[in-house]
């Protein structure tokens, strides 16, 4: 009877610690899921999802891994597949970084016709009020290398790729809607200037604002960079804007131009400098992990299509080039029309698999979107392919996430991925068995047009800029403030072209930057210097130092 009475009392109470304990750590698990977010608690989620392992270690061949294999001590570790294939394949994980764009995040998603636009453009895509195409999106920033700065006041990137049933139609966007050159010719050289000095291997801004100053044609978009457009909240609260005009036509032949912009249903949010910097200082990753987040709490965001249009008559009647890329249009001169909404609602499983693989290229058109005509989207459409084959290969489109829906073609072999490699079709075109043909587009306008550009400044779009897109005085005087920010470190020579070709554009523009300058350099801020430091006394380096000395003397594995 005691011993009955004993186990049942050692029962309730083994039954009371656990319960207390679940308690707890329920408790625990509570403050846990409150105070972190998604991001963070990923490999948590991981566990959750699979309680045990999820299979038996293998190396590459599939070889099962032993235990004893993941120890190289007191072994021949090259006789040890596991230690080797470790080490080689290490070696070579690594692809080249983007040269431009390098830092970045992204999502899956769809985008969904809201509005019958038939009328000016036959893609298939558009075809049908409720059509959903599926797409990948990446967000990125310009100059940033892997591993820098979302925070950086620099140009942000968002380039769709929509899986249309008619191929894969890609759209490069910029997070304002002009660019800083139209001649192709000088991408290398913006690009340089706006990286690091190749001795310090330092940001310089000296090369950037000689750049802009040899090139006044980069004024207007240099001023959205140093306006609060400069630093967006968040991929999730920027527009985007493939920048170029597309020329599209209908099922009738008709031609349109047309200018793409994606508006963020999250209204459009910008940081100042000073908030960019706190943040940037706990979280380098900011815009990547509220990008998770959002999509990982099913807060999906989401974007709104439009085109603005111009007729044919339109394009020969305004008395401005609508083909710049430097500049926008003028009100009055073109009309707008939804397309539909664009969501993103699923986190890739893999980032390096689905986002560093992925391959945009503005060459990437479909029928009825024949494209741009200018002189700098010709070059992109050889460029971006040059770059995607150097980092990803010659079959970069037969990685899963570039695959168009439908492939039937004549590129055979290379690197790998090959997927079928068409198989035993035939390798050239034309033939007489049955390899794939080329098909006719009855909508396809007969007429030519060619586009006549120049080399002329014109100042007048960054005039527009600082007095109509910049609303209010604080605005103007924040971009004030972000010029001297950078204008500060350079010489008195290039600060004085600078506050020039201000002046040329907007005269007040230049009084309000010369003044801030001066009055930034009578008391320049002080040099970078760390508040405290924490040092370590010489004497305990130099103490601990002899005494490993003295107890490697004694140690019988260690051979001198």
């Amino acid at each position: 009877m005691r011993i009955r009475l004993f186990c049942l009392l050692l029962i309730y109470q083994i039954s009371y610690l656990r319960n207390v304990l679940c308690y707890y750590c329920d408790n625990e698990l509570c403050d846990y899921l409150n105070r972190t977010d998604p991001a963070t608690r990923q490999l948590y989620e991981f566990k959750l999802q699979h309680p045990k392992p999820i299979g038996i270690l293998t190396v590459s061949s599939g070889e099962f891994v032993e235990i004893r294999k993941t120890n190289s001590f007191n072994s021949d570790q090259f006789l040890n597949q596991y230690h080797t294939d470790l080490i080689s394949h290490t070696n070579d994980e690594r692809i080249p970084e983007r040269f431009v764009h390098a830092k970045g995040g992204g999502a899956f998603g769809y985008f969904e016709v809201t509005h019958d636009v038939t009328k000016y453009v036959s893609a298939e895509l558009f075809d049908t009020i409720g059509k959903k195409t599926p797409l990948v999106v990446r967000f990125s920033t310009v100059v940033q290398n892997l591993g820098g700065n979302d925070l950086a006041r620099e140009v942000k990137g968002m380039a769709i790729k929509l899986y249309t049933q008619e191929g894969n139609l890609d759209f490069l966007c910029l997070n304002y809607p002009v660019f800083f050159y139209r001649d192709p010719l000088f991408f290398t050289s913006f690009s340089h200037s706006f990286k690091r000095n190749p001795k310090t291997f330092l940001l310089d801004f000296t090369m950037s604002w000689d750049f802009v100053t040899k090139r006044p044609d980069a004024l207007h978009s240099y001023l959205w960079l140093l306006s609060d457009y400069g630093i967006p909240n968040g991929y999730r609260k920027m527009d985007a804007f493939p920048i170029h005009t597309y020329r599209v036509y209908n099922k009738h032949g008709d031609t349109y131009f047309v200018r793409f912009n994606f508006r963020t249903e999250q209204g459009v949010e910008n940081l100042p400098s000073d908030v960019a910097a706190e943040i940037s200082s706990r979280d380098l990753d900011y815009f990547n992990r509220d990008l998770f987040n959002a999509i990982e709490n099913k807060t999906y965001p989401s974007w709104r299509l439009d085109m603005d249009i111009m007729t044919f008559e339109d394009v020969k009647n305004v008395d401005y080039n609508p083909f710049d890329v430097g500049r926008l249009w003028k009100e009055g001169t073109y009309f707008t029309e939804t397309v539909g909404r664009l969501v993103l609602d699923r986190n890739p499983d893999n980032y390096f698999r689905a986002i560093e693989q992925s391959a945009f290229n503005p060459a990437n058109l479909v029928p009825g979107i024949p494209g741009p005509m200018d002189t700098m989207f010709r070059s992109r459409r050889q460029s971006y392919r040059d770059a995607q084959i150097y980092r990803l290969g010659v079959n970069h489109n037969r990685i899963k996430v570039n695959q168009p829906l439908y492939y039937k073609g004549y590129n055979r072999d290379g690197v790998s991925p090959l997927k079928d490699n068409m198989k035993d079709a035939p390798t050239y075109y034309p033939n007489r068995f049955s390899g794939p043909v080329p098909y006719v587009d009855p909508n396809m306008p007969k007429e030519k047009f060619k586009i006549y550009e120049t080399t002329a400044v014109d100042l007048e779009p960054a005039a527009n800029f600082y007095n109509n897109i910049l609303k209010t005085d604080d605005q103007r005087e924040r971009l004030a403030n972000n010029s001297v920010a950078r204008l500060i470190t350079v010489s008195p020579e290039l600060q004085r072209r600078v506050i020039r070709l201000f002046s040329l554009a907007e005269p007040d523009l230049g009084r309000r930057v010369e003044r801030i300058l001066v009055e930034t350099l009578e008391q320049p801020p002080p040099p970078i210097q760390p508040s405290r430091v924490l040092k370590v006394p010489p004497t305990m380096y130099a103490m601990y130092s002899s005494k490993m000395n003295d107890e490697n003397q004694n140690n019988p594995f260690i051979h001198n």
